[in-house]
């Protein structure tokens, strides 16, 4: 497995306040292949505002309609009641199987013919899905976003137009949680919105209308049976027993139709069938229980009746371990798949209404899923087991490359899928193929900024390593190390530092401490004392790793310079801006030779040179570095590129140190804009260039835009990262700064008072970060005319300051400089 391990230096921002700042690559992964990214570029037309953009004619994604549908009518009159008026929400709600998708379907369908548009049917089952959903709407709206934005990016757009629009119809299907909704129907103004759910409990708190959808009567119940097995004659042989057996249950009333239909027996004969081997009762949460055990029993029968066809079961028994959301039909056509055999299986399991062909993809009920993976002795031949690993080969086999955007429809097609084999799956079960289908899946929300499953699933593929190839394989050792940073990205880390020293003892004890793993190891651990603030341990570590790697690599290898530019940071970082400096000249002098000009790595030292430029107070050489920097990776990273985006953010931040406002503003907001549309507006970068966006409006006096912001950026950094995350604690330092800034002392000084103490609890009395804080608080004091607390503070955070970073460093010479002020 490869190391990508690139750092650059955070730029810091004036010491009274912190300031994040994404600049070069400040983080240190260990992947499992190279990573190579390619972005769409889209016209500016594409991205006007939503509330120009007009629902293409006929945007209807309803699905298809049963050919026999049994009355209603009292249900479908109800439902036009409780959506009338510009904003409306109706939950229906009732057993699994009783036919709340199909009334909804009907209902929107009809909706449609009559002129509403869109109509948009979302299957959501899970939060992700309910995203997926969302995406292909705005997908839909605007075709030309569907592979240039990831999912982040296209369902807010969605749920934007949805907040700006009326007229249009939207229903989410099958909700598991009124919580999964919720932010999204508190955006909504206009529109209605129909939702179906098993769940009778917690609408209310939502404003919806609620429709309790009961089971047919019993005459409807024999006219659905009849409509589907037979020509529609209602007097066929046992069939009031039959519908009576099967509890009025629509569901299984169609299941049931149908194996007669395909099997030409009467009503009577299946009853007698279904009374000879009734089903036991799943195995599921009590809420849905009755329900499963009616549908087990006539599933068992229909299932059975597939055993004439080998390859049905085991097909089955494959998709079974997916998720309800459509399924490429591509994903079935394996290199060792007999494809004919495959298509076979899928008529034949569509003919009993097992599965449903969907133009290109296949979708399965969840229940019928549950069914197939319960019961070992239903298809002979086709093992559960042996299922779920060739469920499982399928899907690694699928996976694209984690980085390159270009593949991101891909992987938003196979999350849902591979969080069901997750979800389904018992974690003793997983294999060699399972732990490395999930170390990918892991890389991959780490690359989205989604940490906390990055961390799910890399945790559960360390597992399955470690249980299969033993604690100490090479590849256990790399799961191990991408699990410490995930940990790192995340902030946490007192769970990353402890993984990536036991890490790194295990690799120079099975490889040998030369081995280029243990380099690897080496160099991270020193980025993550880094992160902590611990530069006592890190920039020593850091000049181990390099001195190794060049006597073991050679002083020319890629690695050898990364360890020149990361031990270049790390003096930067302690405020040594006289070995700092030389040293990224050098290794950007030593990179345009060994790999050339536009290397990405070139490209990161020149942008490294110029943030040391610019911590130096040099601007006259930061700002022109910055701006060649970012001319050369538009022209060969392309504009959307991460580390374009970067580039821009870090040139704005220069201009603004300049105090340049009339084209930092600009630049912000644009780069703001850009990660917002390619990253998701949830992305770590984007709170980022969120977070200076407002630094910069404080510094223009804006202070009306810059609060607002500001307290906008904490509430997000606090939902997405975590109220401990450093970043969150920056975002918390800076609101603390514009309400002093503003001159609003009462909410200032008990922010900085809070943001102090979470500081000492999370980084440690001595990290950097929190000595900003202290000293951010004294000068809150000072503000205040409190010198009894402000002086006492500034003399503690200097002495603190000076044996921690030293004499020289900017901060302690900022403290000095406050401390002098008020003699």
């Amino acid at each position: 497995m490869s190391e990508q391990e690139e750092m650059g230096p955070s730029t810091a921002s004036p010491v009274i306040n912190l300031m994040a700042t994404a600049s070069g690559q400040g983080r240190v992964y260990q992947a499992g292949r190279d990573q190579t990214f390619h972005q769409a570029i889209l016209q500016a037309e594409a991205l006007r505002p939503v509330d120009q953009v007009v629902a293409p004619p006929h945007l209807v994604n309803v699905p298809a309609q049963a050919q026999v549908f049994v009355s209603r009518d009292r249900e479908l009159a109800a439902l036009d009641q409780g959506l009338a008026g510009t904003r409306a929400v109706v939950v229906v709600h009732g057993l699994g199987g009783i036919g709340k998708s199909t009334l909804a379907a009907r209902y929107a369908a009809a909706r449609a013919q009559a002129g509403i548009n869109p109509v948009w049917w979302i299957t959501a089952d899970t939060p992700g899905a309910i995203e997926a959903g969302l995406a292909a709407l705005a997908a839909g709206l605007q075709p030309e976003l569907r592979a240039a934005a990831p999912l982040p990016v296209l369902a807010e757009r969605a749920t934007a137009w949805l907040a700006a629009h009326a007229g249009w119809l939207l229903v989410l299907d099958d909700v598991a949680d009124p919580g999964d909704v919720r932010p999204l129907l508190e955006r909504i103004s206009a529109g209605q919105v129909l939702v179906t759910s098993r769940l009778a409990e917690g609408w209310h708190r939502l404003g919806a209308n609620e429709l309790r959808l009961d089971v047919l009567d019993e005459q409807e119940a024999i006219e659905l049976l009849a409509g589907i097995s037979a020509d529609g004659q209602p007097s066929a042989d046992g069939a009031a027993e039959l519908v009576r057996e099967l509890g009025y249950l629509p569901l299984a009333v169609k299941q049931a139709a149908a194996y007669l239909h395909q099997a030409r027996l009467s009503p009577r004969a299946y009853l007698g069938l279904l009374r000879e081997q009734p089903a036991v009762m799943y195995d599921r949460t009590a809420r849905g229980a009755d329900a499963e055990r009616t549908i087990a029993r006539i599933w068992r029968l229909t299932l059975d009746r597939l055993a004439d066809t080998p390859s049905a079961g085991q097909l089955l028994r494959v998709l079974a371990w997916y998720g309800a959301e459509p399924l490429p039909r591509t994903l079935l056509d394996s290199p060792d798949t007999d494809t004919p055999d495959v298509r076979h299986a899928l008529d034949e399991l569509a003919a009993y209404n097992m599965i449903t062909l969907d133009g290109a993809a296949v979708i399965v009920h969840p229940l019928v899923q549950a069914v197939v993976r319960s019961f070992p002795d239903l298809f002979p031949g086709a093992d559960i087991t042996n299922g779920l690993r060739r469920a499982t080969e399928l899907l690694d086999k699928a996976i694209p490359p984690v980085y390159a955007p270009v593949q991101w429809p891909i992987w938003r097609m196979l999350v849902p899928h591979i969080a069901a084999l997750a979800q389904h799956a018992q974690p003793e079960t997983d294999s060699n193929i399972t732990a490395h289908l999930f170390n990918q899946t892991g890389l991959f929300f780490m690359s989205q900024g989604a940490f906390a499953l990055s961390i799910r699933y890399h945790q559960r593929a360390l597992t399955a390593y470690a249980r299969i190839l033993t604690s100490d394989h090479p590849d256990t050792l790399t799961s191990r190390n991408n699990l410490a940073s995930a940990y790192q990205s995340a902030g946490d880390l007192g769970r990353a530092i402890p993984l990536f020293e036991a890490t790194l003892a295990e690799r120079e004890r099975v490889l040998g401490a030369d081995h280029p793993d243990a380099l690897a190891s080496r160099n991270n651990l020193a980025s993550a004392y880094q992160s902590a603030g611990d530069l006592g341990r890190a920039i020593p570590l850091f000049e181990a790793t390099l001195a190794e790697r060049e006597r073991v690599l050679g002083a020319d290898h890629p690695g050898t310079l990364t360890s020149r530019n990361n031990l270049a940071y790390a003096y930067e970082s302690a405020g040594d801006l006289g070995r700092a400096i030389p040293l990224f000249e050098a290794t950007l002098a030593e990179r345009e030779r060994v790999l050339g000009a536009d290397h990405p790595d070139t490209l990161a030292s020149r942008n490294n040179l110029a943030s040391a430029y610019q911590s130096a107070g040099d601007l006259g050489r930061a700002i022109p570095l910055y701006e060649q920097t970012l001319a050369d990776r538009e022209r060969v990273l392309g504009g959307d590129h991460p580390d374009t985006l970067a580039s821009r953010n870090n040139l704005a931040y220069a201009y603004e140190s300049a105090g340049d406002l009339r084209r930092a503003i600009p630049l912000y907001e644009r780069t703001l804009a850009e990660r917002e549309r390619v990253l998701g507006a949830d992305h770590p970068d984007t709170l980022t260039s969120r977070n200076n966006l407002a630094y910069a409006y404080r510094a223009a006096g804006d202070l009306g835009r810059a609060i607002s912001l500001s307290e906008r950026t904490l509430e997000d950094c606090e939902r997405v990262l975590g109220i401990d995350h450093p970043d969150t604690l920056a975002s918390r330092n800076n609101l603390a700064g514009a309400y002093m800034s503003a001159g609003d002392l009462g909410r200032a000084i008990p922010l900085y008072e809070q943001t102090l103490a979470d500081m000492e609890r999370v980084l440690g009395a001595g990290h950097p970060s929190t000595l900003t804080s202290r000293n951010n608080l004294a000068g809150a004091y000072m503000s205040a005319g409190d010198l009894g607390r402000a002086i006492p503070l500034y003399e503690q955070t200097l002495a603190d300051a000076e044996r921690v970073l030293g004499l020289d460093h900017p901060l302690t010479k900022a403290v000095q400089a406050n401390l002098s002020s008020i003699g």
